[in-house]
């Protein structure tokens, strides 16, 4: 009987959640927010392609920005095939704690499904928060969802807090650092295939799931962490 509740039973396409979320303080004026804007831009039809490869999976987008205070950019889910980028713009304070709450809001069961694929979180930052994250962040990873989401932050410029960004992740490996245009422009197209595991076959993203519940590992994401040595030289932040 559980299956007949699964409009078109296994063969039925799970939803993905993937997370954009994007400090937009005042540090992140200029160039970086311009290196984010135009990058995750140039990442959609790419995303679309991965998409149409994987019928498995129904790719959902949203993005989430936090500077003084946090908000929805896309207010509700939208099918990657219609998601358009709205470019953002910089100023205000760094208060990721009220982006991790919003967050939590929306990976519960409800709104999201309890059929879903594991969702993936890419938080790009510049600096140290503002406010006091770490509760919000406990919360977060305590929920069913925080627990097996995909978590990758990309640490921008030398100001940026590590440690902050590895307690997100949970896994060093996972922050990706990102000294100048070209090497944020190569780390946020590189995060963008993170959709490339959960997208695939049930099975699979299963498998990737550590039994503990906690994020999954990382086993296939277009290859390794890119190398950085090719990049050319830029102003670096």
């Amino acid at each position: 009987m559980g299956e007949m509740k699964r409009p078109g039973g296994e063969l039925a396409s799970r939803p993905l959640h993937f997370f954009w979320i994007v400090d937009c303080s005042g540090s992140m004026y200029g160039e970086k927010i311009g290196t984010v804007n135009h990058a995750i831009q140039s990442t959609i039809p790419e995303m679309v392609s991965a998409a149409e490869n994987n019928p498995n999976a129904q790719l959902m987008i949203r993005t989430l920005k936090f500077a003084t205070g946090a908000s929805w950019v896309t207010s509700n889910p939208v099918n990657v095939e219609d998601f358009a980028w709205d470019d953002l713009e910089a100023g205000g304070v760094t208060d990721l704690g009220k982006a991790f709450e919003l967050l939590a809001a929306q990976i519960t069961i409800p709104p999201m499904s309890d059929r879903a694929l594991p969702p993936v979180l890419v938080l790009l930052s510049d600096g140290q928060p503002t406010d006091d994250y770490k509760k919000a962040l406990a919360e977060l990873k305590k929920l069913p969802w925080g627990k097996k989401a995909v978590k990758i932050a990309i640490s921008i410029g030398q100001d940026a807090d590590d440690d902050v960004l590895e307690e997100f992740t949970g896994n060093k490996e996972l922050v990706l650092q990102a000294n100048n245009a070209a090497a944020l422009t190569k780390m946020i197209k590189w995060a963008s295939t993170a959709a490339s595991l959960v997208s695939a076959p049930a099975s699979i993203a299963a498998d990737a799931v550590r039994e503990d519940g906690e994020s999954p590992v990382i086993v296939d994401m277009g290859g390794r962490i890119p190398d950085l040595d090719d990049i050319e030289e830029g102003d670096v932040w």
